[in-house]
């Protein structure tokens, strides 16, 4: 009893460990978020990339712009918004939901944001 215990225990354990990490979203790279932009709205994604620019305490959240070398001039930075922050140069790596046409008014208005993100150190 105790054997089969353990190995109906094993299963359940890796069956969990197997959903947990099929819930983590696909990593993606700048470049593509913004060609695949409007099949992703409202949907949660993963960017690994480098910070170059930070604007803390806007309207209550971080302003992050990440870039990872693809994309072009019009699609090659990524801003994010997050209670979290970053320094600039720092490789990390973004998880957050896909917003487009984000316009916070007084000319702030962005046409692909990442909002609600974490942010984590890349490995």
């Amino acid at each position: 009893m105790k054997k089969l215990f353990a190995v109906v225990l094993a299963g359940a354990l890796s069956i969990g460990a197997s959903l947990a990490l099929a819930a983590e979203p696909e990593t993606r790279t700048v470049g593509a978020l913004y060609q695949d932009k409007a099949a992703l709205v409202g949907k949660e994604v993963r960017v690994k990339g480098k910070v170059v620019k930070v604007n803390n305490g806007i309207m209550g959240r971080n302003f992050v712009h990440v870039q990872d070398g693809t994309g072009d001039q019009s699609s090659n930075n990524l801003i994010i918004t997050s209670k979290q922050t970053a320094a600039v140069g720092d490789s990390v790596v973004i998880t957050g939901k896909v917003v487009l046409n984000r316009d916070f008014g007084s000319g702030y208005s962005y046409p692909l944001l990442i909002e609600e993100s974490s942010i984590s150190p890349a490995k």
